[in-house]
């Protein structure tokens, strides 16, 4: 658990949402990233399946932060104050794989809940709940904390998602990632539709609740989760009930050859990377086409100058947000959100206390 990531402001993933995904985006952090960085430590790998009953107590197979508590209904994951969130991480990584989880998603405007795949090199895949809209699940994916394309995000309805437990599943192989919800298929991203940033590297899973609406966060943050958390209504609870987790890949740990990040220069110790498992065998026509993240204002977009560090390009414009945007153009963006010369959307540097569980 790496607790100074709470508190180390980083670049955006999502302009692709429109700021409506920034639960998954916000902070994305590593101690190493193998891509840029020489000698990272190998990443223990779970090599097989795990299947865990949080009714019964707290797992080792996963490190824990926060106001955690077990009984009946598993796993309570509670915000009660400014500064809670609730967060297990596991020990072990995946390299392609299937992640259920059964759950119910905490309510309250302003909270954010979550389940989480991600790599030391900034691949990312995952779920997330809003407090605010308990009739949908957004899903998302990311590679190698690469934002020049805003496309990714999406979501699928679910009535029932605050009130009662459901099951929801993640089977990630080389060909694609299927996101499905009480067995029935929500989503499928193939590899070959994720223009290059498909992620294919070791992946933690991490899962937890946070509050965006904290009044410290960015202006764009608690309007994307609808509005300001008040905390004398809480707590605020998510339930995590079981988690069944399968390692497509085998061996003792993983290992980066090079710094291209692929799932081909990723080598097993003692086993073999798995690329074709699982996920493969889902018919991609079964799957419906899922609704891009919008708040349900029509589509529009502002140019941002002839270059993304110019002026222009820093404009801040504070009016509306919007579905999406092409490469060449930026939707709106909350007061203090600027593009970088690189063409990353950049959160305000000196905002405190953004917190979320993909950096831990």
């Amino acid at each position: 658990m790496r607790f100074s990531a709470f508190t180390t402001p980083t670049v955006v993933n999502a302009a692709s949402l429109a700021l409506l995904s920034l639960q998954a985006a916000a902070q994305t952090y590593t101690t190493c990233n193998p891509t840029t960085q020489p000698n990272c430590p190998a990443d223990p790998a779970l090599g097989s399946s795990v299947s865990i009953d949080f009714t019964k107590g707290a797992s080792s197979q996963f490190t824990s932060f926060g106001p955690i508590t077990y009984g009946p209904d598993g796993a309570s994951f509670s915000i009660n104050k400014s500064g809670d969130s609730p967060t297990i991480t596991s020990d072990w990584y995946i390299m392609f794989g299937k992640v259920e989880v059964v759950m119910k998603a905490s309510p309250g405007v302003g909270i954010v809940s979550s389940s989480v795949l991600q790599s030391d090199d900034l691949d990312e895949i995952d779920w997330e709940w809003l407090g605010s809209d308990p009739a949908n699940v957004q899903t998302n994916y990311f590679g190698k904390g690469y934002t020049g394309t805003y496309d990714r995000g999406g979501y699928s309805p679910i009535a029932s998602s605050q009130s009662a437990f459901n099951t929801y599943t993640i089977d990630w192989n080389a060909n694609q990632i299927v996101w499905s919800i009480n067995g029935q298929v929500a989503r499928t991203l193939l590899a070959s539709s994720a223009n290059g940033q498909f992620p294919q590297s070791p992946m933690r899973v991490k899962i937890g609740s946070w509050s965006a609406g904290d009044p410290s966060n960015p202006p764009g943050t608690i309007s994307w989760a609808g509005g300001n958390t008040n905390y004398a209504a809480g707590p605020y609870v998510m339930q995590l009930k079981s988690a069944v987790i399968t390692d497509y890949s085998t061996g003792k740990e993983y290992t980066y050859s090079g710094t291209s990040g692929t799932w081909q220069s990723i080598m097993a110790s003692g086993g073999t990377v798995n690329p074709s498992t699982g996920a493969a065998a889902v018919p991609v026509a079964s799957a419906p086409s899922v609704a891009p993240v919008s708040n349900n204002q029509p589509p529009a977009t502002l140019p941002v100058g002839t270059t993304p560090g110019s002026s222009a390009a820093q404009t801040i414009v504070a009016s509306t947000v919007v579905t999406s945007v092409a490469p060449s153009t930026i939707t709106t963006l909350p007061p203090g959100w600027i593009v970088s010369t690189s063409g990353k959307v950049i959160p305000p540097s000196s905002a405190p206390g953004r917190k979320h569980l993909c950096s831990l």
